[in-house]
């Protein structure tokens, strides 16, 4: 069916609800996640906005506590959030608190002390900034006393209105940090719900998962139909297939399609094809892995390719594959795959500097010309993706990091890859981590 006009109203109820979807997701997923304040680029519209919005209302303030006699109005505006600020600072005990603020902040008391008069702002501002001292987080109190050397009242005003709102965001953040234990154990059932009601909304919006799920279902389906690799053993081709459920192979199961379709995501091409809406808020931080995939692969190879070239009395000197390795890495930093090539060359040299200082450390030979050609020649051709060598270490990381997205996938890593040894302690960590997100949304 044609996509359904939707009204302001509607599309607002919806950039709500995955705002809200998104943002328990994060809390539950990434461990650091915290509110910040929205910022703006100094050169911006929205910037230049709000720095002549603000300007304005200060400028305004200062004239008006300026004049004989003062004007409070926006003073008293500021002091009733202000109240409202520190009140929503209180956890539920401070009942006490709650009442000193309620009557030392009575805004109607001054607002008729302002019309006579009568209205001491130095004596207002000296108990918030107290109240401030009292309930800040500790990162706060140097900003808390600094507000003290303050005598303009309009500029302290600001200040205060300021500091507050850092408060307001520690506070914040502290409830997310006590309810993040709590969200973990419903946040499944809640981003179904609100899942289910987004879905309502759009009933067309999954065309790109439905398009991952084909093809994964697809490959299974042919992988599957394939004949068993040793036919002497016996049994079926369905029987070498876990996600079979016919003798025909042709109908994979569910876990097996939704397994192929999330390895995929370790191999996927970013220009090529839209990404699954089911996994756009973790789309960041699966690119993420699939990045630093890329880099322990040609760190990998790299590594091997020097170990075959090299012999067992090189590579078996103390530190020496550390230090490649050392290298390696730095060189790849921040790099896209497509600028391996370059870094590689840079990689090459590396090696044969780290190769010749260990052989001379060693009291042997110097390599030949045509061998420091061959391993600098085998170390840059790794930038290509159908290398053998590349192509091997790939295939192990991949198969490896698969069995972190199956059910008994912490119970099958006893036997770690042959050749992946020098980077066993960075891929266990990538590994976790994609099996955390994996688990995550499979549930």
């Amino acid at each position: 069916s044609p996509p359904q006009a939707l009204s302001m109203n509607e599309l607002q109820e919806i950039t709500d609800d995955i705002s809200k979807l998104t943002i328990a997701h994060e809390i539950v997923l990434n461990s650091d996640f915290k509110l910040q304040a929205a910022s703006f680029s100094p050169e911006s519209l929205e910037n230049q906005v709000k720095e002549t919005l603000h300007k304005a209302f200060w400028d305004s303030l200062e004239e008006q506590l300026s004049a004989s006699p003062p004007d409070y109005t926006r003073a008293i505006q500021l002091l009733q959030e202000i109240k409202e600020a520190l009140l929503s600072l209180l956890l539920p005990r401070h009942n006490q608190l709650r009442s000193q603020i309620e009557e030392a902040l009575d805004v109607e008391l001054i607002r008729q002390e302002a019309e006579h008069g009568a209205l001491d702002i130095h004596g207002l501002t000296t108990y918030v900034l107290g109240m401030m001292a009292r309930l800040c987080a500790p990162v706060r109190d140097e900003e808390v006393r600094g507000l003290q050397s303050l005598t303009d009242p309009a500029q302290l005003l600001r200040e205060i209105f300021r500091v507050l709102g850092l408060m307001k965001m520690d506070m914040l953040n502290f409830t997310i940090q006590s309810l993040r234990t709590h969200l973990q154990d419903h946040t499944v059932q809640y981003e179904q719900k609100k899942f289910q009601e987004l879905l309502d909304k759009l009933p067309n919006s999954l065309d790109h998962t439905r398009e991952w799920l084909c093809k994964a279902a697809a490959e299974v389906s042919a992988s599957s139909s394939q004949p068993p690799p040793h036919p002497a053993v016996g049994g079926s081709p369905a029987a070498h297939s876990p996600g079979a459920v016919s003798s025909s192979a042709t109908v994979p199961s569910l876990a097996s399609v939704l397994n192929r379709g999330y390895a995929n995501l370790l191999c996927w091409e970013p220009g090529q094809k839209k990404y699954p809406e089911t996994l756009f808020m973790d789309q960041a931080r699966l690119q993420e892995v699939q990045a630093q995939v890329n880099q322990l692969t040609i760190i990998a190879a790299v590594l091997l390719v020097t170990s075959g070239l090299c012999g067992s009395t090189l590579c078996g000197s103390p530190g020496f594959v550390a230090r490649l390795k050392r290298v390696t890495q730095a060189l790849l930093e921040g790099l896209s795959c497509s600028r391996y090539e370059e870094a590689l060359e840079d990689i090459s040299n590396q090696v044969l500097q780290e190769v010749s200082r260990t052989l001379s450390q060693l009291g042997c030979a110097a390599f030949t010309a045509d061998k420091c050609a061959s391993l600098k020649g085998q170390i840059k051709s790794i930038a290509d993706k159908g290398n053998a060598v590349r192509r091997v270490i790939e295939q192990r990381i991949h198969s490896f990091l698969s069995l972190f997205i199956s059910p008994d996938g912490e119970n099958s890593q006893k036997d770690f890859p042959k050749g992946l040894d020098p980077i066993q302690e960075e891929l266990l960590e990538v590994g976790r981590r994609f099996g955390s997100v994996i688990h995550h949304n499979r549930q």
